[in-house]
């Protein structure tokens, strides 16, 4: 059916053989993970009725209160906030910051310069003044830089975390080449901070959950956050996001999202419930698949001669694979192989063009059920140096390798034109 010519439909197979060992490894941890969450299920008690739709103030809504129960169990968190009403990542992260800092506080961000969307939230840039950002409320930042491996810098955060009220940790790579965090780094954070203060750790957990057997809560974070339309909501959810850890920090998260007095005791559904719980659910198996379809993918660009990160049969902490694709070009068709063989917009081509949150043009691959969906299989970049693209998601691997090998066969195709 999908013929990409001898050259790709060889260097495949030799990338499959390849990745055999890491996707043995991949599905220990996703059968682990799908354990964990069954549990999880089965001790809340989640029946058909949960499902119902709520309406107006949502009073009482029974598949509201069980899918925070569920999901605060699956992460080893006290308590969580699941809701469809997050509008993406960097919403359900802004609720989390304003909900537990005050004026007055200082966030240290350990793992450098966050993602491009979240400095506005923060109030990093000069363009960024009087938007309602954490700045403007009065509430400092610092920052310590990652070494120049990319790694974390446990000395300099040891001297840092003395008089600050939040360490925050950036799991993911957001748009650069430095390593993911482990969840065994964010423990040794964790470590470091409760032994030298009192302060809140936090996790942006963007697209790391599910990766290894452990979470960050079940390492000692305080909180953290993620979306919905990448890893936990499984492919399935449409929209919202999730916060969990500690049951009073959560209690205060809930207040900045809804209002201060009533917190999790309002929000209609809306007829959401079902897709959440459903999306939970299947979540540990899809990102499974995405681990999968980021292996294949490092295989095969590598044996094709570009740099990738993490490498071949390296551990992997999230679902993103980096590709070094040495220019615009290359960059751009990429994304067109990717898109060219996605089950929804096929026949449509990516451009580059300008996005907000961000400083330099971005060219975005993703035949999504849902739009901006991540977990479902996508590729974006800044047109920048060094013109790297972030791949992510597959629903499952076996539609997946098809796009992937696309790419492969377009980026081919430009280089011996």
């Amino acid at each position: 059916m999908f013929n990409f010519g001898y050259k790709i439909e060889s260097l495949s197979q030799k990338a499959l053989e390849q990745a055999k060992n890491d996707f043995a490894a991949i599905d220990e941890i996703t059968e682990f993970n799908q354990k964990k969450m069954l549990a999880a299920f089965i001790e809340n008690h989640v029946s058909e009725s949960m499902f119902a739709e709520s309406t107006g103030y949502g009073y009482g809504d029974r598949g509201r209160e069980v899918i925070d129960k569920v999901f605060a169990k699956a992460v080893g968190a006290e308590d969580a906030l699941v809701r469809h009403n997050f509008t993406c990542g960097t919403h359900t992260l802004a609720t989390a910051l304003f909900g537990v800092l005050r004026p007055g506080d200082t966030m240290l961000c350990v793992s450098g310069l966050p993602y491009d969307t979240i400095q506005p939230v923060i109030g990093i840039g000069s363009s960024n003044k009087d938007q309602g950002s954490l700045a403007d409320f009065g509430i400092d930042y610092k920052q310590v830089d990652l070494l120049d491996n990319g790694k974390l810098d446990f000395g300099a955060i040891e001297k840092a975390v003395k008089d600050v009220k939040m360490v925050y940790i950036q799991r993911s790579r957001g748009y650069s080449l430095r390593p993911t965090i482990s969840v065994d780094e964010i423990k040794k954070v964790v470590e470091i901070t409760k032994a030298n203060s009192d302060a809140i750790v936090m996790v942006d957990n963007c697209y790391g959950e599910w990766t290894e057997k452990k979470e960050p809560t079940e390492a000692g974070v305080d909180l953290m956050a993620g979306s919905l339309i990448k890893n936990p909501g499984g492919g399935i959810a449409k929209t919202g996001g999730y916060i969990a850890g500690r049951h009073d920090l959560v209690e205060k998260c809930a207040y900045r999202l809804t209002t201060p007095g009533l917190g999790k005791e309002v929000g209609a559904t809306l007829g959401q419930s079902r897709e959440l719980f459903l999306g939970i659910y299947t979540a540990p198996h899809i990102v499974g698949e995405a681990l999968k379809t980021a292996s294949f993918t490092s295989s095969l660009f590598s044996l094709l001669g570009f740099e990738v990160t993490p490498k071949p049969n390296e551990t992997r902490h999230d679902i993103i694979q980096a590709v070094k694709l040495e220019n615009a070009e290359n960059l751009i068709a990429f994304c067109k192989g990717i898109q060219k063989y996605s089950p929804i917009d096929s026949f449509v081509t990516p451009e580059p063009s300008d996005m907000p949150g961000y400083d330099s043009k971005v060219i975005m691959a993703a035949g999504a059920f849902t739009l901006g969906s991540s977990i479902e299989l996508s590729a974006d970049a800044p047109l920048r140096e060094p013109y790297a693209v972030w791949l992510q998601g597959g629903l499952n691997f076996h539609s997946a390798k098809v796009a992937v090998m696309s790419a492969a066969s377009e980026v081919s195709k430009g280089s011996t034109e």
